[in-house]
């Protein structure tokens, strides 16, 4: 294929496969956690060759370092630290920090706009 942006059904095709890759990872961990790496290291090769973006849903689901499946509670910890979201792998020590300002905004933003529309119904 010529260089350049692929087909838009291409793409779809793509996220449709990681997204079934990650959803099997995600079954398989307790059965066989080998396994449940392999289908992120699939996942991700797809994700490069055909230059997209991993869905969003499973995006913090693995680790960047090491590129392992996280599942909280049994290979990696979940900590809230100063504004931010600590993620630590149990297999490569790596920590992700991911700050979750934006989301207090916004829920900030939208407890105030449901204080405005009550105000409104009042008057």
């Amino acid at each position: 294929m010529a260089r350049g942006k692929r087909p838009k059904w291409m793409i779809d095709i793509a996220q449709e496969r990681m997204d079934i890759l990650f959803n099997r990872a995600e079954k398989e961990y307790k059965k066989n956690p080998e396994r449940s790496h392999r289908y992120i290291e699939l996942a991700r090769n797809i994700s490069k060759k055909y230059n997209t973006k991993i869905p969003q849903p499973w995006n913090r689901r693995y680790c960047k370092k090491c590129y392992k499946f996280l599942v909280p509670g049994h290979n990696c910890a979940v900590r809230l630290i100063n504004n931010e979201i600590n993620i630590y792998c149990g297999e490569c020590g790596h920590v992700m920090k991911i700050p979750y300002i934006r989301e207090k905004k916004l829920k900030r933003r939208a407890k105030i706009d449901s204080y405005t529309f009550k105000k409104r119904d009042y008057e």
